[in-house]
């Protein structure tokens, strides 16, 4: 703790003189799993790439004291030895507690214990006058609960402390077939009310064909059941698995995965978005050429290609929630304006474990007849090739949301003009928050999420160096190549997923 405050004072008087000069700061966290794209401005930056390390972890609590750029692989390998596990944990195990408190993750636990951020009991954060706070559902409140979503608009989350739960050694997953977005729905609420269940999500492969996944912890595998791994370079993607199992058969199919193995089955391929950079370059796609690729095929190594190939600008990268009864809906609009499968479900509880109703910018303006549970729908994948009309393709999109009185998680792409935002979202609470924090000289929420189209057209028009960068990106296949360029040569990404996931796997291996 010594060594963690005396790094967080020294961040705070870095804070506190840029708020004498009201001059924004953006934050630098190392290595990102961020959509959007990161402008890096040293003479504005606060680092708080050191912060890094899980501090303590109390069985007896079952709590971890988290700095808040520790990564999920980083952060399980330190509560597996206590049996012990976050009760969400990212998918991708690069992205940090820092990130998924700041803009919003659910995932398949999500169903029982809400966005990750109800799983955090406080937190310490810089304010954006450079004090030092604590912060919980009982000490200062109004900014726990703001902070959560609000991509450090408020100041700098210095330190999470973290719920824990009981850890097995395996999920046992049965992945159930349906033929329809309704089926799925049933399914999934068939699965909630079972309170045996731990982990609840599904894949939809084309909108009349699709499987439920409902794991289960457990430490002993019944007789008949058989192991499936994920995480090694000959282990299959987790998409095309259970893809080939519901093709196979009707009929319900279960089978044990390791822990560890489940938390991250999503990271190689990255869902399924990596099959699009087979696609891309014209690779064929199988299983000895993801085998022979797979070094790049880790969501660590993906983001960073993706930064640099300046390909998201032309790839739907959307997570949006409706509730229930407008999922076939939304579906059937997916179907004919977007065309691309697979698509993620994954039951969300508004509030998880938690009695107190959420706030900040998880939360859309009071309307007590919102829905408790809601679905998110994953949506990856390409989109028209013309900027004009992909960004009407992505605003189309939000405005069906909108329609059907759902809401989009913050870290995707934000097409919305400011005052659709704030139509969505509290401008009052919120600005009444940011003016307490003094941070009213920031950059705003939605200064952070936006995709400002005009000043990128205005940018190409008035800069050659700009439209010439513009130009290169659209011919294929440069752009491409000079983001697996990048990917080949960015070391630290490549040696970090291995040494993490090597010691984590070894480290752990008395729970298998």
């Amino acid at each position: 703790m010594e060594r963690h405050d005396a790094a967080v004072s020294l961040l705070a008087s870095q804070v506190k003189q840029f708020y004498e000069r009201k001059t924004p700061f953006r934050i630098y966290h190392g290595s990102t799993n961020s959509t959007r794209e990161y402008q890096y401005l040293p003479d504005n930056m606060v680092d708080t790439s050191k912060l890094s390390n899980v501090l303590s972890v109390d069985s007896r609590s079952r709590m971890a004291l988290v700095e808040p750029n520790v990564p999920m692989d980083k952060l399980v390998e330190a509560t597996l030895p206590f049996r012990l596990v976050p009760p969400v944990i990212m998918e991708f195990p690069g992205i940090t507690a820092g990130g998924g408190f700041a803009g919003t993750s659910g995932e398949s636990s999500s169903f029982r214990y809400g966005f990750f951020e109800r799983t955090v009991n406080s937190i310490e954060i810089v304010l954006a006058n450079g004090e030092i706070i604590n912060a919980s559902s009982t000490e200062n409140s109004d900014i726990f609960y703001g902070a959560a979503s609000s991509f450090g608009t408020l100041g700098v989350t210095t330190l999470l402390e973290i719920q824990l739960i009981d850890a097995m050694s395996f999920v046992e997953l049965t992945y159930y077939p349906v033929s329809s977005v309704q089926a799925a729905v049933q399914k999934i609420e068939e699965a909630t009310a079972d309170l045996s269940n731990d982990y609840l999500d599904g894949i939809l492969f084309a909108k009349d064909r699709g499987v439920i996944c409902v794991g289960r912890l457990k430490d002993r595998i019944e007789r008949g059941i058989r192991v499936q791994r994920f995480t090694r370079s000959t282990d299959p993607w987790f998409y095309l698995h259970a893809k080939k199992l519901i093709a196979k058969s009707t009929d319900p199919v279960t089978e044990a995965i390791p822990l560890v193995d489940y938390l991250f089955r999503y990271d190689r391929g990255g869902f399924w978005v990596g099959s699009y950079a087979f696609r891309y370059f014209l690779t064929p796609f199988n299983r000895v050429t993801r085998w022979a690729l797979d070094k790049y095929m880790h969501t660590r190594v993906m983001y960073h290609a993706l930064h640099k190939s300046g390909l998201a600008k032309s790839y739907v990268i959307q997570d949006v929630a409706v509730p229930y009864e407008g999922a076939a809906e939304f579906v059937d609009y997916l179907d004919e304006s977007f065309g691309h499968y697979p698509i993620w479900l994954c039951p969300l509880h508004r509030t998880g474990k938690s009695e107190s109703s959420p706030r900040g910018l998880t939360a859309l303006k009071a309307d007590p007849n919102a829905a408790t549970m809601i679905l998110n729908i994953g949506v990856w994948g390409p989109g028209p090739t013309e900027r004009r009309a992909f960004v009407r393709a992505n605003r189309n999109m939000e405005q069906k949301v909108h329609e059907l009185q759902g809401q989009k998680c913050l870290y995707a792409h934000a097409y919305y003009t400011e005052d659709e935002f704030w139509d969505i979202y509290d401008q009052k609470e919120y600005d009444a928050l940011r003016a307490k924090c003094d941070a009213s000289y920031l950059p705003s929420v939605y200064d952070k999420v936006k995709v400002d189209v005009v000043a990128e057209e205005r940018a190409v028009k008035e800069s050659l160096i700009t439209w010439l960068l513009a130009t290169f990106w659209s011919i294929w296949p440069l752009g491409g190549l000079y983001g697996f360029l990048h990917a080949t040569l960015g070391g630290d990404y490549l040696i970090r997923r291995e040494t993490k996931c090597g010691l984590l796997m070894s480290k752990c291996k008395n729970l298998y």
